[in-house]
């Protein structure tokens, strides 16, 4: 290397050269470089990942509020009931729609719907522009909870009747009587118009007025709603088992004539549960007197005077029904009698109800049975409110209960194996249905367990 002369180094190259890095450092600031590169590399695939891993919220738009296939968001709705006075025209009307607009609808729609039969008490809406002056452009009367007519006035007039969606949900009950069915339904929350189907069912092989208290029943019925939440009461019972004084009683419901959509109700072994005659003319009644030759009244200074009929006490005013098909043969009021209508089924039987309160068949008109053929009374000779029945077999009266009565066609052979494996199922299902703890039993259960140390 050449010498370097003192003279030719000046302060500022000795600072320069003393400043300048040295390969080693050179090196070192590489290395930071990159490590700081990796470190950020790796802090933003973090990042990804972590944006990754995020709930995504979603904003869900409110569903459409449809009623009556109609988005109800689209109008200002305005709903109402018929009152007494109404019509058609003054509705609309009150509702700023002219009378001669009025009369263009109500010609339009006349032969689909009859605007004049608008009943009292049923609900109606109307579906109105959704601005200041809400002139209605659609008009829905409500004859049933399902039914409704359209009268649709915003562009043309279209009036057509639609049904709103029903839905069917199986469900099963049970109890034990204490007094009558209808109080062992009320105890477990099940609805009224359930007894009185129960009660049709059997009404031809179990006296529902004589019922023994620990009889027990089961039954798989369908309960009607509207638009998933309007209760519309029962749509069927299809199973049913009865306990009376001991004695089992199935009932199937089953179709025989899939082209008439007749249906009925079977025993287990395919017997047809209706008869020929019901068991009684008044639903959930008593028998306050049974026919008897030999009775004596006191009133009559204890003397002999047979009765020749079967009392059902019941309150005034509830429906007589007719025990069997048959025409009217007379309708009358007549001395001790009252009012009453008795009815020629055949050649061979013929029926008659006393003391009604008043009489809704006329003579000559047919009834089939279960028609209302008149209302419990008072009239005529009667210390209370209560139908006097009374049955004729080839011109003698008899007393019914010891009549060995006919009964309705039994399955026809073609479908008794299919009815007896349809009922195979329903009939599993009616076992594993639990009759209620009554309070008492589940005390006295505690009780045991108690003693046992099985509960604390």
């Amino acid at each position: 290397m050449g010498k370097i002369h003192a003279s030719k180094i000046s302060k500022k190259n000795i600072f320069s050269r003393f400043m300048e890095p040295t390969r080693v450092e050179r090196l070192g600031k590489k290395y930071i470089i990159l490590l700081l590169c990796f470190i950020f590399i790796l802090g933003c695939k973090k990042d990804v990942e972590n944006s990754n891993n995020l709930d995504t919220v979603l904003v869900e738009e409110a569903e459409p509020i449809l009623e009556f296939g109609f988005n109800l968001e689209n109008f200002i709705v305005k709903k109402d009931t018929i009152k007494r006075g109404d019509t058609f025209g003054d509705i609309l009307q009150e509702n700023n729609i002219s009378y001669p607009k009025i009369f263009e609808i109500a010609e339009e729609s006349k032969d689909s719907f009859d605007i004049r039969k608008l009943q009292v008490g049923k609900p109606y809406t109307l579906l109105c522009a959704n601005d200041s002056l809400q002139t209605p452009k659609c008009f829905i009367y409500q004859p049933t909870k399902e039914r409704y007519v359209v009268i649709d006035f915003q562009d043309s007039i279209k009036t057509y009747t639609s049904y709103k969606p029903i839905t069917y949900v199986e469900k099963t009950a049970s109890g034990v009587i204490t007094s009558n069915i209808s109080n062992a339904m009320d105890e477990q929350g099940k609805p009224f118009l359930l007894a009185l189907r129960m009660s049709d069912i059997y009404a031809w092989t179990i006296d529902f007025s004589r019922l023994q208290k620990n009889d027990k029943f089961k039954v798989i019925y369908t309960e009607k709603y509207i638009d998933d939440s309007i209760y519309a009461g029962i749509h069927e019972v299809k199973a049913a088992y009865f306990e009376h004084n001991k004695e089992p009683f199935y009932a199937f419901e089953f179709e025989t004539d899939s082209i008439l959509g007749i249906r009925d109700y079977f025993s287990d072994q395919a017997k047809n549960l209706r008869r020929a005659f019901l068991k009684s003319p008044v639903s959930f009644s008593r028998i306050s007197s049974r026919y008897n030759l030999r009775r004596r009244i006191a009133l009559y200074g204890n003397r002999v005077r047979p009765h020749k009929g079967t009392d059902f006490a019941a309150k005034v005013g509830t429906p007589i029904m007719v025990t069997a098909n048959g025409t009217v043969v007379e309708s009358a009021k007549r001395g001790g009698n009252g009012n009453y209508v008795k009815v020629k089924h055949n050649a061979t039987y013929t029926t008659q109800y006393l003391h009604m309160k008043s009489r809704k068949a006329k003579v000559g008109d047919f009834v089939k049975q279960g028609d209302v053929i008149g209302y419990v009374g008072m009239t005529g000779n009667t210390s209370g409110p209560h139908v006097c029945y009374r049955f004729w077999k080839y011109g003698k009266q008899v007393d019914p209960f010891k009549e060995k009565l006919p009964e309705a066609k039994p399955i026809s052979d073609s479908l008794k194996i299919e009815f007896l494996e349809y009922i195979k199922p329903l009939k599993i299902q009616l076992e594993k249905v639990n009759y209620p703890i009554k309070p008492i039993e589940s005390d006295s259960l505690n009780n045991k367990l108690k003693e046992n140390k099985l509960i604390t």
